[in-house]
């Protein structure tokens, strides 16, 4: 078996769940660590037998390293990948790929020379039940789509933001409870029922003492006629599992959390999926605690392990991974597109700029 050798930069919480994720990918060794905060970056480095470094160069000049994971804060994304990318190195980065496309469309085209491959951490695209969801879309059980709504209400206490230099600001959030917490919803909800045309937001800080938006709703326009709604906000106490409803001209699926709580199709291919039991309720209730609702640290590492045993496949098979660089970007413009329309108090269209495609996609 070839061993796959990672970096880590970052030392924060999700660098920390990127560290566990790899602990259980049989080809992958940690070998170094980097992030600002040089003791938390020691501290994970030791826990996982890796090199700590207080420099960004001397860290992407380690060897052996073959990829590197980024968890730094979102608006160091593509500068710091762009630094890996020179040196030849294969980089895997935290959602969102970074909080600009102008910034997205430079690094897609570096890594295009280098010949390397990026991925984006899209775990839900790799979890079970997503997976049934996209299937059932994709094999036309649903039916033509009709209406497509994502709800995020979580919490997040005024001690998340003021713990941050970087949570809740323009420069490194690139926004709040839309382009932080919103944006795995953004992804699933785009690559379930494509493209999305156009869109009319608006936005508000109701609580928490920051630069970004607390609370936002958006009316999506999908180039294939379908209609979609999101709600993203940081301020519903005490905070409750995200919520994806998909309706097609033949039936219609819901995604409480992680689970495939209902698969109602007019052709009966599939059952309803029956409500859960109170014991399986009181689980279920307790995981949520420990889970994004609530918290932002990630309990379960499995999603994010998912996601790095594709990356590998993806290098070793110079394959594309389940999110590259080009599908991490789709999410941002419909981002960057919401906050333009919640500013302006307009529909504003999310003009797609096809990146070229090479020979070798990212």
């Amino acid at each position: 078996m070839k061993i796959c050798y990672l970096g880590i930069l970052g030392g924060g919480n999700i660098s920390d769940t990127h560290a566990r994720a790899a602990a259980g990918v049989a080809a992958v060794r940690v070998s170094a660590v980097y992030g600002q905060n040089v003791e938390r970056s020691a501290q994970l480095a030791d826990r996982a037998g890796a090199v700590a470094y207080a420099d960004l160069d001397g860290f992407l000049d380690h060897k052996p390293m073959d990829f590197v994971a980024i968890g730094s804060p979102s608006g160091f994304h593509a500068e710091q990948a762009m630094a890996a990318i020179s040196r030849g190195l294969h980089v895997i980065v935290e959602k969102p790929l970074d909080i600009s496309t102008a910034r997205i469309d430079t690094l897609i085209a570096a890594a295009d020379r280098a010949g390397v491959r990026i991925g984006v951490f899209f775990q839900d695209r790799l979890k079970p039940d997503v997976l049934r969801m996209k299937e059932m879309v994709d094999s036309g059980h649903l039916g033509t789509p009709i209406l497509a709504s994502g709800r995020i209400k979580w919490h997040r206490p005024d001690e998340y933001f003021a713990g941050s230099r970087w949570r809740g600001t323009w420069a490194l959030d690139g926004g709040g409870a839309l382009m932080n917490q919103g944006i795995h919803t953004i992804d699933v909800l785009s690559w379930m029922f494509g493209r999305v045309a156009r869109v009319s937001a608006f936005a508000a800080t109701r609580v928490h003492p920051i630069e970004v938006e607390d609370t936002l709703t958006a009316t999506l326009e999908f180039e294939n006629g379908a209609l979609g709604g999101v709600e993203a906000s940081t301020c519903a106490y005490p905070g409750y599992p995200r919520r994806v409803e998909l309706t097609g001209r033949d039936g219609t699926l819901i995604l409480e959390g992680d689970s495939l709580i209902a698969t109602d199709l007019r052709d009966g291919s599939r059952r309803p999926t029956p409500p859960p039991t109170r014991e399986e309720s009181d689980r279920a209730s307790a995981r949520l605690r420990q889970q994004s609702a609530q918290s932002a640290t990630v309990g379960d590492a499995a999603p994010h392990q998912r996601m790095i045993e594709d990356f590998v496949n993806a290098i070793a098979t110079n394959g594309t991974p389940a999110c590259d660089a080009r599908e991490g970007r789709r999410s941002v413009e419909i981002v960057e597109a919401i906050y333009r329309s919640a500013r302006e108090r307009r529909w504003v269209e999310v003009a797609e700029r096809p990146t070229p495609s090479p020979e070798r996609r990212v």
